[in-house]
């Protein structure tokens, strides 16, 4: 079918067939390059929220460190250790 959108070439190989059939179980009865379509949508969900995930540990612990390391820190916890 004619489309001005971008289009992808995606080889089946056993991992990626593997994902699809994993699909179409989960969703019986819809054609198999809607499935693809359908995994991908919910990938970038999952990376959408691993992200905000991230974001909001670093907003977390943002500002939480006491301050830079000194330059004799090395130093410091070899000189606790006894000799």
């Amino acid at each position: 079918m004619p489309t001005t959108l971008v289009r992808h070439s995606i080889t089946e190989t056993p991992q990626i067939a593997e994902a699809i059939d994993a699909g179409v179980t989960a969703m019986p009865g819809i054609p198999r390059a809607e499935v693809v379509r359908k995994l991908i949508e919910r990938g970038a969900q999952a990376v959408r929220a691993d992200e905000e995930v991230r974001l909001a540990a670093i907003d977390k612990w943002a500002g939480s460190s006491s301050g830079p390391i000194p330059d004799d820190a090395a130093q410091r916890l070899k000189d606790e250790w006894p000799q």
